[in-house]
């Protein structure tokens, strides 16, 4: 991240903002991907309820090595960090998910040419990708990878603002074909997060605990891996509770308080 942070000090009334940085879960809803600033979106229903502003910066496939990346190089996240009230990482479901095809190869599939070529190679891959994810490895991230990626993340938001909450996810539960309904990686990441969590001190929201009702009703999104509203609205349920208890143990007392620290 940029050595200028170091230096800025925000000044005037403006709120503080909760910085979301995550993967598609965060913005997609029962038929699809919505806007950044949808009111019905989790991110959004949490800064609603704390009176703060949101900034949400996300994509579709995201794991927590992206989010360093974003971290580091995307100049919304750098504008932000001074006048953050907290930092939510919402990744690390993607990075669990079984990827027996290469990730690189999935990420590089936009730049194939010609178009024509580019569309039976990916034709390819989702017909392979869904037969082959039964054998549950590799992952997209191994765990030890994730955790490392996060902890750069954190380590670089402390030295700015050693005062901001950081609130960390384990990952959500899925019941997609695109992955074979197989989720094996997931207790693997759970204690590495768990592990680095209480080592460093970081607040972790179970996603899975939150939307678990909402993917097995089926009124989640049918691709079997995004929410529905009742999954968005546990999820922003749990991530209140959570930021509040970091909020108090900061020291920020309140979100009053806190709208002070972010100036």
């Amino acid at each position: 991240m940029s050595s200028e942070l170091t230096n800025v000090d925000v000044t005037g009334d403006r709120r503080p903002t909760l910085l979301v940085i995550a993967d598609s879960l965060s913005y997609f809803g029962p038929k699809g991907g919505l806007a950044a600033d949808h009111p019905k979106i989790w991110p959004s229903l949490v800064a609603a309820e704390l009176g703060w502003d949101v900034e949400l910066v996300a994509r579709i496939g995201w794991t927590s090595r992206d989010a360093y990346w974003a971290l580091i190089q995307d100049p919304r996240v750098w504008a932000t960090v001074p006048r953050a009230g907290a930092v939510v990482f919402a990744v690390g479901g993607m990075d669990s998910l079984p990827s027996p095809l290469p990730t690189a190869l999935r990420e590089t599939l936009r730049y194939i040419r010609p178009p024509a070529l580019r569309r039976q190679v990916r034709t390819a891959y989702q017909w392979l990708q869904p037969r082959l994810a039964p054998l549950g490895w590799p992952v997209a991230l191994p765990p030890k990878l994730s955790v490392e990626y996060l902890e750069e993340c954190r380590t670089s938001l402390e030295y700015m603002r050693p005062e901001l909450p950081i609130i960390g996810c384990l990952p959500s539960v899925h019941l997609s074909e695109a992955y074979g309904k197989v989720h094996a990686g997931r207790p693997a990441a759970v204690d590495a997060l768990e592990a680095w969590g209480r080592e460093k001190n970081v607040p972790l929201v179970d996603l899975a605990q939150a939307v678990r009702p909402d993917i097995y009703s089926g009124e989640g999104n049918p691709d079997g891996i995004h929410w529905g509203w009742n999954g968005h609205a546990a999820v922003a349920e749990a991530m209140l509770t959570t930021i509040r208890a970091a909020l108090a143990e900061a020291g920020s007392g309140d979100v009053s308080a806190a709208a002070d620290g972010a100036r």
